[in-house]
């Protein structure tokens, strides 16, 4: 009886060519999706309930949508490297690695430079450096391990941009609006759903606030 074929997981499996150390570091380097999937926005919606940051993962799982949608339709083949990796049954154009990494890399800085986000404007080129790096290395990372062809990742990079920034438009030119009627429908007061976008420093913002409700708690106990 024969057995079964069997499928790995792609989520997390990267292959590299034993002993070569530059493979090792650019497999883990097109993991950082996964980790700013699952480390970043999870743990960002259980801590602070952003809605810029909920409307930004959102953008990226739309993104992937799309992506998945183009892939089915012009079923472009992976290079010839695809039977050692193992991902010869699925399609290689856009590379979603690429199109995931500079969509969070034009919405994290139109996002820092419109003023959302954490930090003053002397800082914003050091903040924006790391996903960009981040971005073009996991694009390398994909053409390097042979998971996709160089026309490959610059058409998934391209729709990374075009989407990114048009999703950033869209959430703040038009769902923006709506941010308030969010905040106050009983999803958001349930699970304290809210919006800072409009706080010029927000670290600063909630800082003197801990410190006052901190100081105002000793001044009532002594």
């Amino acid at each position: 009886m024969a057995l079964p074929s069997h499928k790995a997981v792609t989520l997390t499996h990267v292959r590299y060519q034993r002993g070569d150390k530059l493979g090792y570091f650019l497999a883990w380097i097109s993991l950082v999706p996964v980790f700013i999937s699952l480390g970043g926005f999870v743990s960002h919606f259980i801590f602070r309930r952003e809605l810029q940051g909920m409307f930004f993962a959102l953008g990226l799982i739309i993104s992937q949508f799309v992506n998945e949608f183009i892939k089915t339709s012009v079923q472009q083949a992976r290079p010839e490297t695809c039977a050692l990796l193992e991902m010869c049954d699925s399609h290689g154009w856009p590379s979603s690695h690429s199109q995931y990494m500079f969509f969070f890399a034009v919405y994290f800085t139109l996002m820092t430079y419109k003023g959302i986000g954490l930090w003053h404007t002397k800082n914003k080129f050091a903040v924006i450096f790391l996903p960009w790096a981040l971005a073009l290395l996991t694009m390398y990372s994909r053409v390097y391990l042979g998971y996709h062809t160089v026309a490959q990742v610059l058409a998934g990079s391209a729709l990374g941009v075009f989407l990114g920034a048009l999703w950033f438009w869209v959430v703040n030119s038009v769902l923006y609006s709506y941010f308030p009627a969010i905040e106050e429908s009983w999803f958001g007061r349930a699970f304290y759903i809210k919006d800072t976008s409009h706080i010029p420093n927000v670290l600063k913002f909630e800082y003197d606030n801990a410190r006052d409700a901190r100081n105002k708690l000793a001044a009532k106990s002594n």
